[in-house]
C-alpha cells in the first residue's frame, strides 16, 4: 500500500469507526446508560476529528485522487461526491451543535438534534465508504498535487 492509498484507508476507517460508535451511543441512551452514552459519543467525535485531520493532511501534503473510472460515469460520480461533501459538512455542523447542547445539559434540544444528526452521520459514512470504494477499489485514479505545491506554484 503506497502513500496515496494509505491515508484514504486510514481516514475512511476513522469515519466508519465514528458511525459505529454513534450507533452504539444511540443504543446506550435508549437503554438509559447516560454516562456510557456520553463517553461513546465523545469517542465518536474524536474519531470524526481524526478523520478530518488525516483527510486534511493528505490534501495539503500528498494531494487527492482524481476519478479513474469511465468517462460516462464521471458526471454521476462527481454529483455523488458533491452530495457527500455537502452532507459531511452539514453533519459536522450538526454534530458540533448536538455535542454542545449535550454538554450544556439542554437535553430536550440535544435529543431532537441528535436523532437528525445521527441519521445524517450514517448516510455521510455510507457515502464516504462508497467514494472510497469507487476511487481506490473499483476505479483507481490519478493523483493531484498537494495544496502547498499548488499555492507555491508547483
Amino acid at each position: 500500500m503506497d502513500i496515496f492509498t494509505l491515508f484514504p484507508t486510514i481516514s475512511t476507517s476513522f469515519i466508519v469507526i465514528s458511525a459505529v460508535l454513534v450507533a452504539i451511543g444511540w443504543r446506550q441512551i435508549i437503554q438509559g446508560k447516560r454516562e456510557a452514552h456520553k463517553k461513546t459519543m465523545i469517542a465518536a467525535a474524536v474519531a470524526a476529528i481524526l478523520f478530518f485531520l488525516v483527510y486534511s493532511s493528505r490534501t495539503i501534503f500528498v494531494g487527492n485522487t482524481t476519478w479513474g473510472g469511465p468517462d460516462d460515469l464521471s458526471t454521476l460520480y462527481h454529483v455523488f461526491l458533491i452530495f457527500h461533501i455537502v452532507l459531511a459538512t452539514v453533519a459536522a455542523v450538526f454534530g458540533i451543535t448536538t455535542l454542545t447542547l449535550g454538554f450544556k445539559a439542554k437535553y430536550a434540544k440535544h435529543r431532537k438534534w441528535g436523532r437528525v444528526t445521527a441519521m445524517i452521520w450514517f448516510v455521510t459514512a455510507i457515502t464516504g465508504v462508497a467514494v472510497y470504494v469507487l476511487l481506490y477499489i473499483f476505479y483507481p485514479g490519478g493523483h493531484t498535487l498537494p495544496v502547498w505545491k499548488v499555492i507555491m506554484g508547483g
